[in-house]
C-alpha cells in the first residue's frame, strides 16, 4: 500500500489527572524529522514517544503534540497544616524580638511547601501517553494510506499513457526506417555518381544503428513493470525506490528524443518527459 508524507491525526484520553490529548501531523521531508512539544509531566519520556514514532514512520516532517488538561478539581491546592502550625509557633516566639514585623497571608503561601499539589504518577501517565500515541498513530497512518492509494491511482494513469506512448513508437519504428532508407537513396542519387556494390546498405546499417531505440523501448517495458508491481506491493517505504526508478524513466526518453530524426518521436519523447515529471511530482508526497 502506497502511503502519503502528509497527513493529521488527533486523539485524547481520559486519566485520573485529567484529559490527554494528542495530535500529530506530517508534510514531505526527504528524511524523518520529529518535532515534539509535550506537558511537563512526559518531558522525561521524550526518547520512549520518538522511538514508538519511528518504528511506525520513516519519512516525513512530523509535529507531535501533548497536552493534559486538569479534570474539574484535579489541581486543588491543599495546605500542609503541621508546616503552618510550626511556622505559627515559630512567628510567636519572634514577636517580642521584632514587634513591628507583620507577615501578610500571601508571604505565608509562598513559604516552600506551605501549597502543595496532588502529584502525578509519572510512569502509569507515560502508559497512558504511549497508548494515546499508539491510537493516533493509526488513525494517522490510515490517513497516509487513503491519500497514497490517491497517488497510486494518479501514477498508474501517467505509467499508463507512457505505455501507450512507447507502444506507438514502436509502431513507428518501421515506418521511420523505410524513409530514412529512402532519403538515403534519393541523396546518393543526387549526388550522380555510381555507388558500389553493398556500399548502400552499409551506410544505411550504419545509420540505422545510430538510430536504433529498441533497446531503449524494452527498458522503458522493464521500467514500467517495475513501477507497476511497487504501486501493487506492501506497506514497506517506496518513496526513495521509485525517485531513483523515475530518474531511469527520465533516462530513456531522453535518449530516445536524442535519436529521433522524425517529429513523431521528437513528440514523443517530449510527452514521455511531461508524463514523467508529472509522475515525479507526485512521488514527492510518497513516504
Amino acid at each position: 500500500m502506497i502511503r502519503s508524507m502528509t497527513a493529521f491525526a488527533a486523539g485524547e484520553r481520559s486519566t485520573e489527572w485529567g484529559t490527554l490529548s494528542g495530535e500529530l501531523r506530517a508534510v514531505n521531508h526527504r528524511f524523518l524529522e520529529l518535532g515534539l512539544r509535550l506537558p511537563d509531566e512526559l518531558r522525561a519520556f521524550e526518547a520512549q514517544l520518538r522511538e514508538r514514532v519511528a518504528a511506525r514512520v520513516s519519512r516525513g516532517k512530523l509535529d507531535l503534540v501533548l497536552r493534559l488538561r486538569a479534570a474539574a478539581g484535579g489541581d486543588a491546592l491543599q495546605v500542609d497544616e503541621a508546616l503552618i502550625e510550626r511556622l505559627s509557633t515559630l512567628a510567636t516566639g519572634l514577636d517580642a524580638k521584632f514587634p513591628q514585623l507583620r507577615v501578610q497571608f500571601t508571604d505565608v503561601l509562598q513559604f516552600p511547601g506551605v501549597l502543595q499539589t496532588r502529584g502525578v504518577d509519572g510512569e502509569a501517565l507515560k502508559q497512558q501517553a504511549l497508548a494515546l500515541l499508539d491510537a493516533v498513530l493509526d488513525d494517522f497512518i490510515a490517513a497516509r494510506e487513503r491519500e497514497g492509494g490517491k497517488l497510486a491511482a494518479v501514477i498508474a494513469e501517467r505509467a499508463e499513457a507512457i505505455a501507450n506512448i512507447a507502444a506507438e513508437v514502436r509502431t513507428l519504428v518501421p515506418q521511420i526506417r523505410t524513409g530514412q532508407r529512402q532519403k538515403l537513396e534519393a541523396r546518393l542519387a543526387d549526388l550522380g555518381q555510381p555507388i558500389e556494390p553493398g556500399r548502400l546498405e552499409q551506410e544505411l546499417v550504419i545509420w540505422l544503428q545510430k538510430l536504433d531505440v529498441d533497446e531503449e523501448l524494452d527498458r522503458l517495458d522493464s521500467h514500467l513493470t517495475e513501477l507497476r508491481r511497487i504501486l501493487k506491493g506492501g506497506k514497506e517505504p517506496v518513496g526513495r525506490r521509485l525517485d531513483f526508478l523515475l530518474q531511469e524513466f527520465n533516462r530513456e526518453a531522453n535518449t530516445l528524443g536524442s535519436k529521433s530524426v522524425d517529429a513523431r518521436t521528437s513528440n514523443a519523447a517530449v510527452e514521455l518527459k511531461v508524463l514523467i515529471d508529472q509522475i515525479r511530482e507526485q512521488i514527492q508526497n510518497i513516504e
